[in-house]
């Protein structure tokens, strides 16, 4: 029935209420001709075109009752459907309203409405006095329970596609009220009711034949095909209940494998809604963690992140390292950034990070922290790193030769290493933390870099760091010792002719 609600929504949407009636009409007049005719065989009696005819009419004013064609909140569906300026969380709310009102509304006017049918048609077969009070009993019984079996499913059933198009990818029917009674409370009416009309129909019908008391076989042929019907029944009943429910499921799969860009539909007003509400909520939450993890990214590095998702907070408390450290600056820059604007002067260090980033990070270090116009970039920490003042030397020859096929001469750039043993962990205070390197192997670096301007190399390294590499690269010039500010000894070091 999904399916056909749906395309009777998708075709006849500004008119749906007179739609509806027309898809009701043909199973609702089976059902009360079953019924109708149950009460002319009782009878035995002939006149069955007769009933069929009082039914039609009579079934053809229920339907018009149950649906109201036109009525308030139909109308204002209805005209969002033709793409009238309809708010749509009240149009949202008035399927809600009106399938709370068509319920009640129908199961108290079948209840008098159908007996009247089981006395006029009893009266037509020719039945009198208490025989038609019991028809008129039976009338009401049968009523209540196709009103209980059918009533929830159709509401719900029609309403879903409303729903589904006014709702859409938005969030307004989330928080909506919900009212009861419950999914559990509806399955067990249906169900009860089910059962009811599957034990009364196969007594009537037993009564009916008279040879069901001399012949067991025809009882349990009757039973056989109430069992299948009731089946049947029971499949209509609880489809709308089990759609919200493999929604769910394949909206939990969907979740699974990373995709929390489609929202349940909320479509129904119970707990079941309640439920696809909660997990909307929690799709949008999961979005928004990933998100904020993929900004986190950003401007964390994911060395660091991995570790601390890994180890928890105590990842970073120092711990002694041999590392190989890196320092890159642009040369001139300061003249640049005095002669162009704000905007141009971060334009032209973005550019060079691209290169320098990516750089560092395929070659397994982590770029540190960002200096002004430099940055500080380590190998062999947070992270175990073999190798690492290959690696360094590796990644610093890469910059290099980008950065001259890039900007062609108009910017330049010096890099420093150093390789020896830091303190590597995390400083800071007041919900404020940072990792970062501390001893004289960073300062050193620092000191070779600055060095390279005195040198005229685009590279430096001191003597730790090539006696570090297993594999010297060619090019390697040996430039004596240098005075360093802050060192007592001189330090060795050595150039790269690219």
């Amino acid at each position: 029935m999904d399916r056909i609600f749906q395309w009777v929504w998708d075709r006849y949407g500004p008119a749906y209420s007179w739609a509806i009636c027309a898809l009701i009409y043909p199973p609702g007049l089976l059902i009360y001709l079953g019924y109708s005719f149950t009460v002319v065989a009782f009878e035995r009696s002939g006149r069955f075109v007769d009933a069929a005819i009082v039914t039609a009419v009579a079934v053809l004013v229920r339907v018009y009752v149950l649906v109201l064609p036109r009525s308030k909140e139909l109308r204002l569906i209805e005209k969002w459907a033709a793409g009238s300026e309809v708010d749509p969380t009240t149009a949202l709310q008035a399927t809600f309203t009106y399938a709370r009102k068509t319920t009640i509304r129908t199961l108290v006017t079948d209840v008098m409405w159908a007996p009247l049918l089981g006395v006029v048609v009893g009266g037509i077969a020719g039945a009198t006095g208490w025989r038609l009070v019991q028809y008129g009993v039976l009338g009401a019984a049968y009523a209540a329970a196709v009103g209980v079996i059918n009533m929830h499913s159709f509401v719900e059933g029609a309403m879903r596609p409303v729903r589904a198009a006014v709702a859409g990818d938005t969030g307004i029917g989330d928080s909506l009220p919900r009212s009861r009674p419950t999914f559990a409370t509806w399955s067990k009416m249906s169900m009860l009711a089910v059962a009811f009309v599957f034990a009364t129909s196969g007594a009537i019908l037993a009564a009916m034949i008279d040879r069901a008391r001399e012949d067991p076989v025809v009882s349990v042929v009757i039973g056989g095909v109430l069992a299948l019907v009731s089946g049947q029944l029971a499949v209509v009943v609880t489809a709308p209940f089990l759609r919200p429910i493999r929604d769910l499921a394949q909206g939990t799969e969907r979740v699974a494998d990373g995709d929390y860009g489609r929202r349940l539909p909320v479509v129904q007003d119970d707990d079941l809604g309640a439920l696809s509400a909660s997990f909307n909520r929690m799709q949008a939450g999961l979005a928004e963690r990933q998100r904020l993890q993929a900004a986190f990214g950003t401007y964390v590095d994911p060395a660091l992140a991995a570790r601390l998702l890994e180890q928890g907070d105590d990842v970073f408390t120092g711990e002694r390292r041999e590392v190989t450290v890196m320092f890159v600056d642009i040369r001139d820059f300061t003249p640049f950034a005095e002669a162009n604007t704000a905007e141009d002067t971060v334009a032209r260090l973005n550019a060079l990070f691209e290169i320098v980033v990516p750089a560092v990070v395929e070659a397994g270090g982590h770029v540190n922290k960002f200096l002004g116009d430099g940055a500080l970039a380590v190998f062999g920490a947070p992270n175990d790193l073999a190798n690492h003042a290959d690696a360094a030397v590796s990644a610093a020859m890469l910059m290099q030769r980008l950065v001259a096929e890039r900007f062609e001469g108009a910017l330049r750039i010096g890099i420093g290493i150093n390789t020896g043993v830091v303190i590597a962990g995390t400083i800071g205070g007041g919900g404020k933390l940072e990792f970062t390197l501390i001893g004289d192997t960073v300062n050193v670096a620092a000191r070779v870099e600055q060095l390279t301007k005195m040198t005229g190399d685009s590279i430096l390294l001191t003597q730790p760091t090539v006696d570090a590499l297993d594999t010297p690269p060619p090019g390697l010039a040996d430039r004596g010792l240098h005075e360093l500010k802050g060192k007592s000894a001189a330090v060795k070091v050595f150039g790269l002719n690219l």
